[in-house]
C-alpha cells in the first residue's frame, strides 16, 4: 500500500476519513498503524469498552547511544475525533479536501488533523535517524479518540504507558494556534443536575414541590459564586478571561402551566484556573442543596436533587514546562506565552507528570465552523518546528 509522501497529502487522506466524535476512528487508526508497521515500527493501540475506538501511540527509539531508548524525549499529541457538521452550511464536502487561494479546507483540517498530518511526514526521517544512530532522544507519536466530548481517550494511552514504563521528558499538543505557544489551559467539570419535586394542580401549590422553583434558586447560587470568582484577587492576567468561570447552558422542566412540575434539568460548567480545584466551587453548591433538600422532603420524601458529573478535564500547568518552553522559544513564531481557556488532552499529560505546551497549525478561531480550514503556509511552519524538534533530539549536546 503507497502512503502519502508529503504534509498536504497526508491530511488530504486524514480527512476523508470520517471521524465525528458519534462514530468510530477505527480506519483512520488502522491506516496509520499500517504505515507505522511499514516503517518498521510497533504501535500500541488501546481500546474504547466496545472496542470501537481507539489510540495509538508509537515511539521511534533512541539509538544514538548504541541501545534501544524508549523512554524520554518528545511526543507529539493529538486527537483523530472532530465535532459534527450538522446544520452547517459548508461550500464544499466537509470530508474531502480542498485547496484554494492556499488554503485547505475540510472537517478536522485545522482542529487538528493538520498537526497529525504534519507529524505524520516527518516520521520517515525520524526513524532514519534512529537507524543511522544520530537519535538520542526517542520521538513519540499519540493519537487519541473522543477528545471533543470530554477528553475520553487520552487517559488509557496514559494509563498504558505507565503500564509499561514508557515517560516522554516532554509533549507537544498540537492544538491550532497559529504556531504560537501556549502554556497552560483552563480545566473543564461538567454538571447536570436533576431536581425531582412533586406534581400537583397549580390550584393546590402548597402540596406539591416546585422542581422548576428550586432549580432557580440553584442556579440563582451559581450565579452568585459566578459573581464571586470574578471578584477574587488571584487572577491570571495572562487568560482572556482572567478569572475561573461558572455557566449555566441549559435547562428544562415542566409540561403545563397549570401542573406544578415534578422534575427540572439543567447543566452547567466550571472552568478553573489551573491554580484552583475542583472542589472549590463544587462543594458550596452540594452544601447548599442540602440546604433544600429538607424543606422538599417535608412535603414528599420522593423529592430530592441529583448533582452528577458528566465531564472533567483537568487544567495544563505551567508550572513544570519552563524547560520546554525555553527549548523551543525560539522554534514558534512568537515568543510571548499564551494562555487559552479551552481544554485539551494537555492537562492530562501534566497530570502524568509530563510537562506539555500546546503548538499547532491554524487557527482556534476556524475550528467548529462552516468551512474550517488550514492554510498551506502554516502546515509549512509547522514542519519546518517538528523537523526542528527532531534535531533538538539528535544533538547530543
Amino acid at each position: 500500500m503507497g502512503y502519502p509522501s508529503n504534509a498536504v497529502d497526508w491530511l488530504t487522506k486524514l480527512i476523508g476519513f470520517n471521524t465525528v466524535s458519534r462514530y468510530s476512528n477505527l480506519q483512520l487508526i488502522e491506516y496509520v498503524a499500517g504505515y507505522c508497521e511499514q516503517l518498521g515500527l510497533s504501535p500500541r493501540l488501546t481500546f474504547n469498552t466496545d472496542n470501537t475506538k481507539a489510540n495509538l501511540f508509537v515511539t521511534v527509539p533512541a539509538m544514538g547511544k548504541g541501545d534501544s531508548v524508549l523512554t524520554g524525549g518528545f511526543v507529539f499529541s493529538g486527537h483523530t475525533d472532530v465535532v459534527p457538521v450538522d446544520g452547517q452550511a459548508w461550500d464544499t464536502d466537509p470530508f474531502v479536501a480542498t485547496i484554494m487561494e492556499d488554503k485547505l479546507y475540510g472537517r478536522g483540517a485545522c482542529d487538528m488533523k493538520g498537526f497529525i498530518a504534519c507529524a505524520l511526514t516527518l516520521l520517515p526521517t525520524v526513524v532514519q535517524a534512529s537507524r543511522d544512530s544520530t537519535l538520542n532522544k526517542p520521538i513519540h507519536l499519540a493519537l487519541s479518540y473522543d477528545e471533543e466530548v470530554g477528553c475520553l481517550g487520552a487517559p488509557l494511552l496514559l494509563a498504558d504507558l505507565k503500564a509499561q514504563g514508557i515517560k516522554p521528558d516532554y509533549c507537544i499538543v498540537g492544538e491550532p494556534t497559529m504556531m504560537k505557544m501556549v502554556t497552560a489551559h483552563k480545566g473543564i467539570q461538567v454538571y447536570r443536575c436533576r431536581v425531582h419535586g412533586k406534581s400537583v394542580h397549580s390550584s393546590l401549590t402548597p402540596q406539591g414541590v416546585n422542581a422548576i422553583s428550586y432549580a432557580s434558586k440553584i442556579i440563582n447560587f451559581i450565579d452568585t459564586l459566578a459573581e464571586q470568582l470574578q471578584q477574587r484577587n488571584d487572577q491570571d492576567m495572562a487568560f482572556d478571561v482572567p478569572f475561573s468561570t461558572l455557566s449555566v447552558g441549559t435547562i428544562s422542566g415542566g409540561t403545563a402551566t397549570n401542573i406544578v412540575p415534578n422534575l427540572c434539568e439543567f447543566t452547567f460548567d466550571y472552568r478553573n484556573l489551573p491554580h484552583m480545584n475542583e472542589s472549590q466551587v463544587i462543594e458550596p453548591i452540594r452544601a447548599f442543596i442540602k440546604t433544600l433538600e429538607p424543606k422538599m422532603h417535608a412535603i414528599d420524601s420522593d423529592t430530592g436533587i441529583e448533582l452528577t458529573r458528566n465531564e472533567n478535564v483537568p487544567a495544563m500547568t505551567d508550572k513544570d514546562s519552563q524547560a520546554l518552553q525555553q527549548l523551543i522559544e525560539n522554534l514558534v513564531d512568537e515568543q510571548q506565552r499564551h494562555k487559552v481557556a479551552y481544554a485539551t488532552e494537555g492537562g492530562q499529560f501534566t497530570n502524568a507528570g509530563i510537562p506539555t505546551v500546546i503548538c499547532g497549525p491554524g487557527d482556534i478561531g476556524n475550528a467548529h465552523k462552516a468551512n474550517e480550514f488550514v492554510s498551506l503556509n502554516q502546515l509549512a511552519k509547522c514542519e519546518s518546528f517538528l523537523q526542528q524538534i527532531l534535531q533538538q533530539c539528535c544533538d547530543s549536546h
